[in-house]
């Protein structure tokens, strides 16, 4: 490469939970710079979270940490053209990136939902995740599905 590698940048914790996890949530799930709006959806999201919780004995960015990792995927299939064909290997996902994708994933399907707020969809969707169901959670099988169908075109990973 002909420029050097960007530095990850230092996130500061969240005031209320004191996690950057809870930051790097919030900047993808901020829109035109709004990072308050952005952070008064996620708290209120949580409130509702810790409303309609069946399970006393955790808390809701429990919960929250909970459903990132139900989402989380372990392999994805990436493009690679072969003499003239294209085909889909698949690939073990770096940990940055399987956060990242999560956390993409769980907001644009919170975004898609039919609840009222904002909150209200990232509630539904953080709950319907943590019991493994949810839109977001079929996202991570059919990825799944994908790299396993694709497995016999491995040995392409160079």
């Amino acid at each position: 490469m002909r420029k050097r590698i960007a530095k990850k940048r230092i996130l500061l914790p969240d005031p209320k939970f004191n996690d950057q996890l809870v930051t790097r949530f919030v900047n993808n799930l901020m829109w035109d710079g709004k990072k308050s709006v952005a952070f008064n959806i996620f708290y209120d999201a949580m409130d509702i979270v810790d409303q309609k919780n069946q399970d006393e004995e955790k808390t809701p960015i429990e919960i929250w940490k909970e459903a990132l990792s139900n989402i989380m995927p372990q392999v994805e299939v990436r493009s690679r053209r072969v003499g003239g064909a294209t085909y889909q290997i698949p690939r073990q996902i770096r940990p940055d990136r399987k956060v990242s994708m999560a956390i993409k994933w769980l907001i644009s399907f919170a975004r898609k939902r039919n609840e009222k707020t904002m909150a209200q969809k990232l509630a539904a969707e953080i709950l319907a995740a943590a019991k493994e169901e949810g839109a977001a959670v079929k996202r991570r099988i059919d990825t799944h599905k994908m790299a396993q169908a694709n497995k016999a075109f491995s040995h392409f990973r160079f």
